[in-house]
C-alpha cells in the first residue's frame, strides 16, 4: 500500500520525548513515523509514497473536543440564534443583542417575518444581560404564533400561552412535577425533560434534525476537530439518537469521530435501571466503527446549569441570596456512582458549583473506600467554581478535569458583579492549580454551550481574557504547551483514547489538524489568531472551503 508523507514547516507532536518534525508518514490510516525526509528514508526506499505539501503551516495532533452535544446542537442549530454576544456560525454572524430592548425587538422582528402559522423557536436568552422573561411577556409579543424561547444555558425553556395550549400543558397535567413553574411558562432542569417530551415532536423530526446536523458537521470540520466526546447521548430519545448518529455522522465524507457517552438517568429510566444500562453498554462493546465509538462511559450530575446560575454553591453563595438546584439528590447520585464504579465504568460528573464538586469529590473517596481502582477515569465537567482545597483532593484521588474555560470568556464580568462577586468569578475554571496538582485537564465547548473553537478556547486557558477585555484571575493561567495538550493528548486521556489518538507517534491513528501559524513559537496570541486549513482523519485529508 502506497504511502502517504505530509509535510510542513513543523510538526508539533505533542509527545515529549519526539516533540516535533517536518514530515509524518502514514500507512493504511495509521502513523508509521514522524521525523524529516531524511528519517523517513527507511520506510520510503521500500514502498511508493506520494507527499502531501502543508507548505509553511503547521500540523498538530487532531484537535479533540471531549464534551460537545452533536444532537442538542442538532435540536438548536435550526433555532433563531438571539445572543447577548455576537456568534460567528459558517452561515452567519449572528449580531450582538445584550440588553432587554435589543432582545425583544429582535424576536419580535423574527417572528413577524415568519409566513404560516409554525411554532416559533429562538435560543440565547440569558437573564444577566436580558431580564427576567416570562408566558407574559412572550403573549405580548405573539398571542397567536407558539414560541418557545430556549436558555442560553439549554437547561431551561419557556413556552408562551399558545404553545402550552398546542403541546396540551395545563396545570393539571403538570400536576406535582418539580421544577416547572406553569404560571410562567418556565421548565427547567428536570422539568425541562418534561417540556422535551412534549416538544420532540418538532425538535426530533427527521427534516429539523437532519438540518442541525448538517449544520453541525460545517462547525466541527470548521474547529480542526477530529473526535468528539458526545456527553449525554439519551437526553431527547436514546434509540433514535444513536440510530441517527449511525446514519449521518457515520458517513465517508463526516472528517471525525464521536464517542457516545450516555445520560444515566434518562438511559435508565428506558432500559428499566442502572444494571440494565451496564448490561446494555457491555453488548455494545466490539460494534465500534471508525466514526462512531461507544466505551463503558457514563455520565451523572450533581447540580444544576452554570449559565442559568443554578449552581450549588458553598457559603457565602450568590449576591442576591438565591440558592442554586440539585439534579440529583446527594443520596441518588452516590447511589448511581456505585453502581458504574463497581462495573467499572469512566464516571463523568457534571459540576459547576463548588458544593456540586464537593458532592463529586466526596463521592469519589467513598468509592475509593470501597473499591480502588486506579486510572479510573473519574472526570469532573464544566468545573465552574471550586477552591484550592478541593483541587489538591482531585488530584490525590486520580480524578481529571473536563474544563469550560468559555465559562471565564463569556460570564466573570457578569457574575463578578451580579452574582458571586470577583474573588469567585475571577477564579472560575481553576486550571492553573489543577495543572500544578498534576490534573490531567482538558478543554471543552460543551457547544452549543459554547463556540467550538479549540484554539481560540486555549487561548482563554492561557491569557485569561474575557470578553469585557480584563484579566480574570491571570494566577490560574496555563501555558501554551499546557493549554494545546489540553485539546490534544488530555482531551483523548478524559475520553479514554490516549493510545490512539491526541499525540502524533508511530502506531497511532492518523488524524492532523493542519494550521496557518505556530502557537508555540509565536505565543499564546496564534492559538486566537490560527486559522484551521486542513484536517486528516485516519489518512484521509479534508481542506477547509
Amino acid at each position: 500500500m502506497t504511502i502517504k508523507v505530509f509535510t510542513a514547516k513543523k510538526i508539533i507532536t505533542m509527545n515529549p520525548s519526539w516533540p516535533d518534525g517536518t514530515a509524518v508518514a502514514v500507512r493504511d490510516g495509521r502513523i508509521l513515523e514522524v521525523g524529516s525526509m531524511e528519517s523517513l528514508g527507511p520506510w520510503l526506499a521500500r514502498d511508493e509514497h506520494e507527499i502531501v505539501d502543508f507548505g509553511d503551516a503547521i500540523i498538530l495532533p487532531g484537535l479533540i473536543d471531549p464534551h460537545l452535544h452533536p444532537v442538542m446542537a442538532a435540536v438548536l442549530l435550526p433555532m433563531h440564534f438571539v445572543t447577548a454576544l455576537e456568534w460567528d456560525l459558517p452561515w452567519q454572524t449572528v449580531p450582538a443583542c445584550p440588553d432587554w430592548e435589543s432582545y425583544r425587538q429582535k424576536i419580535a422582528e423574527l417572528e413577524a417575518a415568519m409566513v404560516g402559522d409554525e411554532p416559533f423557536f429562538t435560543w440565547g436568552y440569558h437573564a444577566s444581560w436580558h431580564g427576567d422573561i416570562s408566558r407574559e411577556l412572550l403573549d405580548e409579543i405573539s398571542s397567536t404564533r407558539p414560541m418557545v424561547v430556549w436558555h442560553r444555558s439549554f437547561h431551561e425553556v419557556y413556552l408562551n400561552s399558545a404553545m402550552l395550549e398546542l403541546l396540551e400543558i395545563t396545570l393539571d397535567s403538570v400536576g406535582t412535577r418539580q421544577q416547572i413553574d406553569f404560571e410562567r411558562g418556565h421548565f427547567y432542569e428536570v422539568g425541562l425533560g418534561y417540556a422535551i417530551q412534549k416538544l420532540n415532536r418538532f425538535i426530533m423530526s427527521d427534516e429539523w434534525i437532519r438540518t442541525g446536523l448538517s449544520r453541525l458537521k460545517q462547525i466541527v470540520h470548521l474547529g480542526g476537530h477530529t473526535t468528539v466526546g458526545d456527553l449525554a447521548v439519551g437526553l431527547f430519545d436514546y434509540e433514535l439518537e444513536r440510530a441517527l448518529s449511525v446514519s449521518i455522522l457515520d458517513q465517508p465524507e463526516v472528517p471525525f469521530r464521536v464517542l457516545g457517552v450516555p445520560h444515566a438517568a434518562t438511559t435508565s429510566r428506558l432500559k428499566g435501571g442502572h444494571k440494565e444500562v451496564v448490561a446494555h453498554i457491555s453488548e455494545l462493546q466490539g460494534s465500534d466503527t471508525s466514526r462512531i465509538r461507544h466505551g463503558k462511559h457514563i455520565k451523572v450530575f450533581t447540580d444544576g446549569a452554570f449559565f442559568s446560575e443554578l449552581a450549588m454553591l458553598q457559603a457565602p453563595g450568590y449576591l442576591d441570596g438565591h440558592h442554586g438546584e440539585w439534579l440529583m439528590t446527594p443520596e441518588e447520585f452516590e447511589v448511581t456512582v456505585r453502581e458504574y464504579w463497581q462495573a467499572e465504568f469512566a464516571i463523568h460528573v457534571h459540576c459547576t458549583g463548588d458544593l456540586g464538586l464537593e458532592l463529586a469529590i466526596d463521592t469519589l473517596e467513598n468509592m475509593q473506600r470501597e473499591k480502588p481502582r486506579f486510572n479510573h477515569g473519574y472526570t469532573i465537567e464544566h468545573f465552574g467554581f471550586s477552591n484550592p482545597e478541593q483541587v489538591a483532593r482531585l488530584g490525590k484521588l486520580g480524578a481529571m478535569i473536563s474544563a469550560n474555560v468559555y465559562y471565564l470568556f463569556e460570564l466573570s464580568e457578569q457574575y463578578a458583579t451580579q452574582s458571586v462577586g470577583f474573588e469567585r468569578a475571577y477564579t472560575m475554571s481553576r486550571l492553573g492549580t489543577s495543572v500544578a496538582h498534576n490534573i490531567p485537564v482538558a478543554l471543552h465547548s460543551d457547544f452549543p454551550m459554547a463556540p467550538a473553537t479549540p484554539l481560540k478556547n486555549a487561548w482563554i486557558a492561557c491569557s485569561r481574557q474575557n470578553a469585557a477585555g480584563n484579566i480574570a484571575g491571570i494566577e490560574e493561567s496555563v501555558s501554551v504547551v499546557d493549554a494545546l495538550r489540553a485539546i490534544t493528548i488530555d482531551a483523548a486521556t478524559v475520553l479514554g483514547m490516549q493510545d490512539e489518538v491526541g499525540s502524533i507517534r508511530a502506531g497511532k491513528i492518523a488524524d492532523f489538524t493542519v494550521i496557518d501559524r505556530d502557537p508555540i513559537e509565536d505565543g499564546e496570541d496564534a492559538l486566537r489568531e490560527a486559522n484551521v486549513i486542513a484536517t486528516v482523519f485516519e489518512g484521509e485529508l479534508f481542506m477547509l472551503d
